[in-house]
């Protein structure tokens, strides 16, 4: 009996390495407390920012700079509510958000993996199968009827500019807003088995398909919750786990539910790229304009190239945000 219990704790470890509770989290120095500006004072109904992101033990050293980088450029950081989704080690997670951010206003929401458990196939890369990866896709029914709007950022990067900036964007009839990328070949994001079949290459007809990073959007949640768009995306996962239609995770089903239907926003708000190639992780340089946001999407991460001292030349501008006591930056506390 003890060695099928251990044959199916090597299997879920394999499987899902991140599920499994195991190694001590980062230890972070606490923030500076962020103050509301003068600016913030002159209105009697201040707007409330709402920003979902995901907490876990790979990625929870991005996720605390991000969350540093968006008070620290904010003019109203009192007005910012944080809504974190995870699906393990929750009372570790709140105490780490607790004591290096005492004075942020933010929510815990637990995640059920078995929601997508047995929807996920295997992609290009481990960290795409992890099923919070796909909390996204269920933020209308994580968060409060009453959030509204709110935005999705991953833990992978720094925001460089006032997010009230992203936040006042108008939607118009859209249910998201994000920067979109209208020269991607999309033969590349899906199988030949998609393409063959009429009825799955028919969900483009019609539409101006333009390629978008999931990793920065501006979500509508009323409109999402009015058209089901949950269940949308969920048909899509059902119909890639029975017949392998597209390779890159939780990408794909947000491409077919919703590209030629984004409403775009400025592509400052979304330099991704700078983790490097998916495969070989090479270094990459920012895209030509002005940057309100950069984003280490790709295989490299800046803290692991940092404490391999084998960083890209980008990754010292995500280094000041970096919290954690560990760090080359703050090595001397």
């Amino acid at each position: 009996m003890a060695f099928l219990v251990l044959l199916f704790f090597l299997a879920v470890t394999l499987r899902f390495p991140s599920t499994v509770v195991s190694g001590e989290l980062p230890v972070f120095r606490e923030a500076p407390a962020f103050q509301n500006g003068w600016e913030c004072q002159r209105t009697m109904k201040p707007s409330v920012i709402h920003i979902a992101m995901t907490l876990d033990a790979t990625y929870l050293r991005g996720s605390v700079a991000g969350v540093f980088s968006v008070l620290q450029h904010s003019s109203c950081p009192e007005n910012i509510v944080f809504h974190f989704i995870v699906t393990h080690r929750r009372l570790e997670l709140r105490r780490i958000i607790t004591t290096t951010f005492p004075y942020l206003n933010f929510h815990l929401y637990h995640f059920d993996s078995n929601l997508v458990r047995g929807k996920i196939t295997y992609s290009i890369r481990r960290a795409l199968d992890q099923p919070l990866n796909y909390a996204i896709m269920y933020l209308a029914e994580l968060l409060p009827v009453a959030v509204n709007r709110i935005i999705y950022f991953d833990s992978d990067l720094v925001v460089v500019d006032d997010v009230a900036k992203l936040w006042k964007i108008n939607l118009g009839n859209h249910v998201l807003g994000a920067p979109e990328y209208c020269h991607a070949n999309f033969t590349n994001y899906f199988t030949a088995k998609f393409w063959v079949n009429s009825e799955y290459a028919a969900a483009f007809e019609g539409r101006r398909a333009c390629y978008f990073n999931t990793g920065v959007m501006v979500i509508d949640l009323g409109k999402w919750r009015e058209g089901k768009y949950t269940e949308r995306l969920d048909k899509w996962m059902r119909i890639q786990k029975k017949n392998r239609i597209y390779e890159l995770g939780s990408l794909p089903p947000f491409l077919l539910v919703f590209a030629g239907d984004v409403e775009g926003v400025e592509h400052r708000w979304n330099q991704h790229g700078l983790g490097g190639d998916n495969l070989k992780g090479v270094c990459r340089d920012l895209h030509p304009g002005p940057a309100s946001l950069l984003h280490w999407s790709g295989k490299g991460k800046p803290w692991l190239r940092l404490d391999a001292k084998k960083p890209c030349p980008l990754d010292s501008l995500w280094a000041p945000y970096d919290l954690s006591r560990h760090s080359s930056l703050f090595s001397d506390n």
